[in-house]
């Protein structure tokens, strides 16, 4: 998603913020006359493992750029076999297994507290379905994503941990993004793109990064397509 090609007349702006700078400069642009903003969670390269990514400077650039509506590409591992490499993941819950990040805005003397029942956008989810449908891919709504510390992989004891819980995907990035947002009053909606099937699957490998770059690359099209197709539907639908 480095490559801004799909995107009108963009052009790139460097920000900081009072959590200090995002991740990577900043892409603005249009898509169908809809105006966009690109920040590189992990910065030029993958080079920011997802511990040590500035998610709070990330979503406060987003914030102040005017962004009402969040749609967050990741990578996942699938913990169900119904989820195949390839296939699209929009979920509607997420299980929070970091342990290194700050997760809020409100770690001073202005404490809030807000509620997480539904962290994810049902608005988002519904444009990112129909815009599947039309487009020919395969898609899975809703589902509980499990958001690891890393930058390590699950061992198979986890994994299967994972799946007993009724966790469907597993990825390093969606907490504290997801509740950033929520707080910075974003809507968000996580676009989870299967790319292994973690290392629980008996008949496939365990999980390499070779593999997720792999899929990755196979499959960026398809995501620029989706987001071409859902963006201008978004606008219209909530403006």
């Amino acid at each position: 998603m480095e490559d801004p090609a799909f995107i009108a007349d963009y052009s790139s702006k460097s920000i900081n913020t009072p959590y200090g700078n995002p991740s990577s400069e900043l892409i603005v642009g249009t898509i169908t006359d809809v105006p966009v903003v690109i920040i590189s969670r992990h910065g030029p390269g993958h080079a920011i493992n997802p511990t040590n990514v500035n998610y709070r400077a990330n979503i406060s650039a987003l914030k102040e750029e005017g962004c009402t509506h969040i749609l967050a590409v990741t990578a996942c591992g699938s913990l169900r076999e119904r989820i195949e490499p390839g296939h699209f993941v929009f979920p509607d819950q997420f299980i929070d297994r970091t342990t290194k990040r700050i997760s809020t805005f409100f770690d001073g003397s202005d404490v809030q507290h807000v509620s997480m029942g539904s962290p994810f956008s049902s608005q988002l989810r519904a444009c990112l379905v129909a815009s599947c449908n039309e487009l020919g891919f395969a898609w899975h709504d809703g589902g509980t994503v499990v958001t690891i510390e890393g930058p390590r992989f699950s061992t198979k004891a986890e994994s299967m941990m994972f799946r007993s819980w009724g966790c469907d995907v597993i990825n390093m990035s969606t907490v504290p993004e997801v509740v950033l947002a929520r707080e910075a009053e974003i809507e968000y909606q996580a676009i989870a793109m299967s790319t292994d099937y973690d290392c629980w699957h008996e008949s496939e490998e365990e999980v390499t990064m070779e593999m997720i770059y792999a899929v990755m690359a196979k499959n960026v099209d398809n995501v620029k397509k989706l987001l071409e197709h859902a963006v201008p539907r978004i606008k219209q639908n909530h403006g």
